[in-house]
C-alpha cells in the first residue's frame, strides 16, 4: 500500500512538472514569437484589367519579391518541391525526426552532410529570421521557431510565405520573380524543365544561377528530375524529355508596360501594394512596339504618343507617353499625353458639330473658301491656296481653315469651350484671355488624353466623360451630352469618308488629323464604333521640325495601331432617329449656302503682290538627317501668281505647281538657294544650310 502511495506521489509530482514545463514553454511561446509577419517589404505590382502583371517596382533595398499565392503556381511545381524539399510537409508539426535521423546517419556514415534535415517550415523560420551562423544552436533555435510558426500558420499560409522568400539568385526572391526573371511567364505557366530547375535554385541560389553557371544550373535540375523519377512524382519518359532541354542563359527583365501610366497610379497611392488599371495587356504591348518603330523612323529627337480609349466607359486600353521611357535622346521620361500642346485643326469637327446642332448649316450646305478678315484676323489655309465654293463635307474633309473659322464665328468660340468643359476638358488659355476664334486652328493647349476624351464623345453618340484608368468593375461611368446624337452622327459621317493616309492600309475608321504652328506638333486621331485613339508626334522639347504634319508622321501611326491592336474593329453608330442626310437640292432654301458668308468681310485684294519665301527663312540652318538619308524640306510662298516655277541651285525642279506648297528633296548637305518664279516673271529667292 506504501508502494502504491509512493508510485501515485512521483507520478503526480512528474505530471505538476510536466504541466509546468508546458506552462513554461506556452509563456515563452507567447513572450518570443515567431515573426511571421516578416515585415519584409514586398514589390509594388501594377496589373491590367485582366490581372496581368504591367509592371512591377524593386523594393527599397533592390530586390525583386512578389508577393505569391499557391493557387496561382503550377500544381506540379508545388508537389515536386514538397516531394524534393519535405515530402512530410502536410503531416509533420514543423519539424521532421525522420528527416533528421536521417541526415544525421548520413552524416556519420558519410563524413558530410548528404542531405538536409530541414523541413520548409524550417527553411522559413530561416528566411524570416536569418542565422548568423551555422551551429547547434542556430539549428536549435530555427527548430523552435518553426514549431512556433506551425503553431499560427495553416500549411497554405506556411507554402505562401516560402514563395515569396525563397533566394532565387542575384536579387530575385520568391517564385514569381523568379520564374519571370529566368522564363518570362508566371509560374503557373511552367514547363516540367523549368519547375525542376526552380526547386533546385534555392538550396544554393548563386552557384547554381544560370546564367553564371549553366553546367551547374544544370545538373543540379536533373538531379530534381531523377529524383523525381525515383519517387513515383513524375513518369519516366516526361523526365527523360525534360532533362534535354537547355537552362536560360540570361535572366529577362521583369513586364514594364506602361512606364507612365503605372508610375501616376503608384505616385498617387504609393501605400497601396497592387493597383489595378483598365489597361489591356495585349493592346498596350501592340501600341509600344508600333511607337517605338515609328519614332526609330521618324528620326532621334522625335517621340511619339498614344492613348486608347473605350468610348462607351472611357476607360484607357493603352497608355503610351513616350515611343521609349528610358531613351534620352527623346526625353522619353516624359509623359507627352498630359502636356498640353496647340492641337492644329483637331478641334475643327466639334466646330462643323455645334454648327450642325443650331442649324446653321448642313452637310451638303456651300461655303465660301476665299480670304476673308475677321477683325483683323486672316486665317490662311495650310497649303496657302484656296478653294471658292465647297460644301461643309468637303470643307472639314479636306480641313480648310476660313470655313471653319467662319462656322467658329457663327456659333461662337465661347460657347464651343463650354460644350468642352462638359466633358470635363478645359482648353488651355494665356491667363486673363478668352477663348477666339483662334482656337479653332489650334490657337488654345490641350493634352492628348483631353482630345481623346471628346473624339470619345463622337464615338458613342455626343456623350462624353473624363478618361478613367483605375480598374473598377463597379464604377459607371460619368458622362454628359456635349453634342446632340445627330449632330455627332453627322460629323462622323463625313471623317469616315477622308482618305486614308498615304501607304496605309484602308481602315473602317473615321479619323482627323492637325498640325501645330511651326511644325512643332502632329496629332491624328480616330474611331470606331467602340475605340478611341489618339496620336500625338513631336519633340518634348517643343522644337520645329520641318516637314512635320499630322498626315504624314500621325495617321500612318493611327492607322498601324489600330491594325495591330488585336481588337475587332466595330462598325461606326448607325444614323440615329431626327438625323436627315439630304442632298443640296433637297435642302431648304435657307440651308443652301451659308449666310455667314455675305456678313464675313471679303478681302478684295488688289493686283497680286510679288512672290515671297515664307519657309524656310534666308540664313536658315535646317537639320533634316535621318541617319545618312536626308528629310524632304517642305517650302512655303505666299503672293505671286500661279503657276509657280521652283529652282534649287540654278536647276529647275521637276515640275510646275499652282499650289504654293511644295517638297524639295536635297541631294545633299550644305548650303543652297531656292528660287521661285511665278507665272508674271516675278521672282524671290532664300539661302540655306541643309544640316
Amino acid at each position: 500500500m506504501m508502494r502504491l502511495l509512493s508510485i501515485v506521489k512521483w507520478c503526480a509530482a512528474g505530471m505538476a512538472a510536466a504541466l509546468v514545463m508546458v506552462a513554461g514553454l506556452v509563456e515563452l511561446d507567447h513572450a518570443f514569437p515567431p515573426p511571421i509577419d516578416t515585415g519584409k517589404e514586398v514589390s509594388t505590382e501594377v496589373l491590367d484589367r485582366n490581372g496581368d502583371l504591367l509592371r512591377a517596382y524593386a523594393t527599397g533595398e533592390g530586390r525583386w519579391r512578389l508577393a505569391v499565392d499557391p493557387k496561382a503556381v503550377d500544381p506540379q511545381f508545388i508537389e515536386m518541391l514538397i516531394a524534393y524539399e519535405d515530402r512530410r510537409f502536410r503531416t509533420h508539426r514543423g519539424v521532421d525526426p525522420w528527416a533528421m535521423a536521417r541526415a544525421a546517419l548520413q552524416f556519420v556514415l558519410n563524413g558530410r552532410i548528404v542531405s538536409g534535415g530541414s523541413t520548409l517550415t524550417m527553411q522559413l523560420a530561416r528566411l524570416i529570421e536569418p542565422r548568423e551562423s551555422r551551429s547547434l544552436v542556430a539549428k536549435f533555435r530555427q527548430m523552435v521557431r518553426a514549431v512556433q510558426v506551425e503553431r499560427r500558420l495553416t500549411k497554405d499560409e506556411i507554402l505562401a510565405r516560402y514563395l515569396t522568400l525563397a533566394p532565387y539568385g542575384g536579387n530575385l526572391e520568391g517564385i514569381r520573380a523568379a520564374s519571370l526573371a529566368w522564363f518570362g511567364k508566371e509560374p503557373a505557366k511552367l514547363r516540367l524543365s523549368e519547375a525542376a530547375l526552380l526547386v533546385a535554385l534555392p538550396q544554393s541560389p548563386e552557384t547554381r544561377r544560370p546564367d553564371r553557371f549553366p553546367r551547374e544550373a544544370r545538373a543540379a535540375r536533373d538531379r530534381v528530375l531523377k529524383r523525381m523519377a525515383e519517387a513515383g512524382v513524375i513518369v519516366a519518359s516526361e523526365i527523360a524529355r525534360a532533362s534535354t532541354g537547355d537552362v536560360p542563359h540570361a535572366r529577362r527583365p521583369l513586364p514594364a508596360f506602361a512606364a507612365h501610366l503605372a508610375g501616376r497610379s503608384v505616385a498617387f497611392a504609393p501605400a497601396v501594394r497592387v493597383h489595378r488599371l483598365t489597361i489591356d495587356r495585349d493592346v498596350q504591348s501592340a501600341l509600344e512596339q508600333v511607337a517605338r518603330e515609328a519614332a526609330e523612323r521618324l528620326g532621334p529627337r522625335l517621340s511619339v504618343a498614344m492613348v486608347m480609349a473605350d468610348a462607351a466607359t472611357g476607360e484607357v486600353l493603352a497608355h503610351v507617353g513616350s515611343a521609349d521611357y528610358g531613351d534620352d535622346r527623346r526625353a522619353g521620361w516624359i509623359d507627352m499625353t498630359g502636356v498640353a500642346r496647340s492641337p492644329g485643326s483637331t478641334l475643327k469637327p466639334f466646330i462643323y458639330g455645334l454648327a450642325f446642332e443650331e442649324g446653321v448649316v448642313a452637310a451638303e450646305t456651300i461655303i465660301a473658301d476665299r480670304p476673308a478678315d475677321f477683325s483683323g484676323y486672316r486665317p490662311r489655309n495650310f497649303d496657302m491656296a484656296y478653294r471658292g465654293d465647297v460644301s461643309v463635307r468637303e470643307a472639314l474633309q479636306l480641313s480648310l481653315n476660313v470655313p471653319a473659322v467662319k462656322l467658329l464665328e457663327a456659333v461662337g468660340p465661347m460657347r464651343l469651350a463650354a460644350r468642352f468643359r462638359r466633358a470635363g476638358v478645359t482648353l488651355k488659355l494665356p491667363a486673363g484671355e478668352a477663348p477666339g476664334l483662334a482656337i479653332g486652328l489650334g490657337g488654345a493647349g490641350i493634352t492628348l488624353e483631353d482630345l481623346v476624351t471628346l473624339y470619345t464623345g463622337l464615338a458613342d453618340g455626343g456623350r462624353a466623360g473624363r478618361l478613367r484608368s483605375t480598374f473598377d468593375p463597379s464604377q459607371r461611368p460619368a458622362k454628359a451630352d456635349f453634342l446632340s446624337p445627330a449632330a455627332s452622327w453627322q460629323v462622323s459621317d463625313i471623317l469616315s469618308g477622308v482618305a486614308s493616309p498615304p501607304g496605309a492600309a484602308p481602315a473602317a475608321v473615321a479619323y482627323k488629323t492637325g498640325t501645330s504652328y511651326g511644325y512643332r506638333d502632329a496629332w491624328s486621331v480616330g474611331y470606331d464604333g467602340a475605340h478611341v485613339l489618339g496620336v500625338w508626334v513631336g519633340r518634348a522639347d517643343n522644337a520645329s521640325v520641318p516637314g512635320l504634319t499630322g498626315i504624314t508622321a500621325a495617321a500612318p501611326i493611327l492607322f498601324e495601331a489600330f491594325s495591330k491592336a488585336g481588337l475587332d474593329a466595330v462598325p461606326l453608330p448607325s444614323r440615329p432617329s431626327g438625323a436627315q442626310a439630304l442632298a443640296r437640292a433637297d435642302l431648304p432654301p435657307s440651308l443652301r449656302r451659308f449666310s455667314g458668308d455675305a456678313a464675313a468681310a471679303s478681302m478684295t485684294a488688289p493686283a497680286e503682290p510679288p512672290p515671297a519665301i515664307v519657309y524656310p527663312p534666308t540664313g536658315a540652318r535646317v537639320a533634316l538627317a535621318d541617319g545618312a538619308a536626308l528629310l524632304p524640306l517642305v517650302l512655303k510662298l505666299q503672293g505671286g501668281r500661279a503657276p509657280f516655277r521652283w529652282l534649287a541651285n540654278g536647276r529647275p525642279l521637276a515640275d510646275i505647281s499652282r499650289r504654293r506648297t511644295r517638297q524639295w528633296q536635297p541631294d545633299g548637305r550644305g548650303a543652297a538657294t531656292l528660287t521661285v518664279i511665278d507665272a508674271a516673271g516675278r521672282a524671290a529667292s532664300v539661302n540655306l544650310f541643309v544640316e
